[in-house]
This record gives structure tokens, sequence and C-alpha cells, in this order.
């Protein structure tokens, strides 16, 4: 085993039962990525830590939702990694929203050549998240937008139940601070195990699990 695939292991120990489907992905995104730009470049060889590790904390933190919507998934990051993880539960469903044409061809060849219980979108967010209002459980995001806009997408479906979850970097306390005054969700933050500066935002309804802030 390398050392990469090691330290991804011990940052998220449930990954270890998808490195066979892991060592796909990976195979795939480095074919790929001399075609388009899918990750940035000077991060291809940390993908075990940066994005497969950084996208499987994701799932821990709404561990019983079963059926997401991952919008702007890009890569795959952190959707795709959390459809594998969700492999063998019945019912299980993650819907990739990515508008990009050619990203959203990369995304269905992982999914079928891992056999990932994902459905891709290659529509815009605002087209297709909605029509998918009721039926998911959690949202998920990375790298897609600040925090109060990421909110206001999410806000038919978090009106109505569930939860979302986005990966944030280093300038997670200010889009916080300014997500926070204009929302009558609740937050919760969780740190990140691949970045020491950096949080997973978990959104809620009040209606819903109390959720408050953690750090």
């Amino acid at each position: 085993m390398s050392h990469a695939r090691a330290a991804a292991f011990e940052l998220v120990p449930a990954l270890r039962r998808i490195e066979d489907e892991l060592a796909i992905y990976e195979d795939l995104l480095r074919r790929w990525q001399s075609k388009i730009n899918l990750v940035a470049p000077n991060t291809i060889d940390a993908v075990w830590v940066r994005h497969f590790a950084d996208s499987g904390q994701v799932l821990e933190a709404a561990p019983e939702a079963r059926v997401w919507a991952d919008v702007g998934s890009g890569a795959g990051f952190p959707g795709l990694v959390t459809a594998l993880l969700l492999k063998d539960r019945p019912g299980a469903k993650v819907h990739l929203i990515e508008s990009d044409q050619r990203k959203a061809a990369f995304l269905r060849a992982v999914s079928r050549e891992t056999r990932a219980p994902a459905e891709v979108h290659a529509e815009r967010i605002e087209k297709a998240l909605p029509s998918l209002v009721g039926e998911v459980e959690a949202i998920s995001a990375r790298a897609l937008a600040p925090l109060a806009r990421l909110v206001d997408m999410a806000r038919e479906p978090l009106d109505k139940g569930a939860i979302a979850v986005f990966l944030k970097g280093e300038e997670w306390l200010d889009e916080l601070t300014a997500a926070e005054p204009l929302s009558s969700f609740r937050f919760k933050t969780i740190p990140s195990r691949t970045h020491p500066r950096a949080r997973l935002i978990v959104v809620n309804s009040p209606s819903e699990a109390d959720f408050d802030r953690t750090d």
C-alpha cells in the first residue's frame, strides 16, 4: 500500500472498504486530467488525501442520509466519494449536479466503472435542484461558492428538512459570519481532518436536530 493511501485511510478509515473503487477513480482521473482540467494540477499527486479523504468526511457529518444532491460536482468531490461510501446501502443515491458537459461525462464514466449509486444531472443547479426537493435528504458542495450563496441555493430543500454539509477552507469563519445573520437556519462547524484551518459547515432547519456552532 502506498504512503498516500495509508494516510487517507488513517484520516478516514471508512475509505478502506472502497479502496478498489477509489483506485479505479484515481486511474480515470489521471487519464481524463490530460484532456480536461478536472482538479488543480498540483493536487493530482495528492489525490488520496487532498480529494478522497477530504470528501470522505462528508457522509460522517450526516450518516443517516441516503439520498444526496451534490451541487457543482466538478470531478466528483465530495459527491462521488459519498456515493461510493453508500454503495451497499439499500435505496442510496447521490445526484451529481454539474453543468459542464465534459465534467458530466467524466462523472458518468467513473460512476459506470465503479458502479456507484449516482445519477448525473448535466444542467445548472437552479434547474436541477428544485426538481429534487422532497427526495434529497442531504446536500453537499466543495469549493463552489461563498457559504451565504450555498445556503440560498439550498434554501428550499433545507426548508423541507434536508441537511447540508459544505466543505470550506481557511476563510470559513468570515463566510460563516456573513451567512448567519442572513439565514434562519442553524449552523454547526466540524474541524476538517485534512486541513487544520478548514471546516465542514453543517446547516439545517431549526425544526430539525439542534445544531450550534462548535468552534
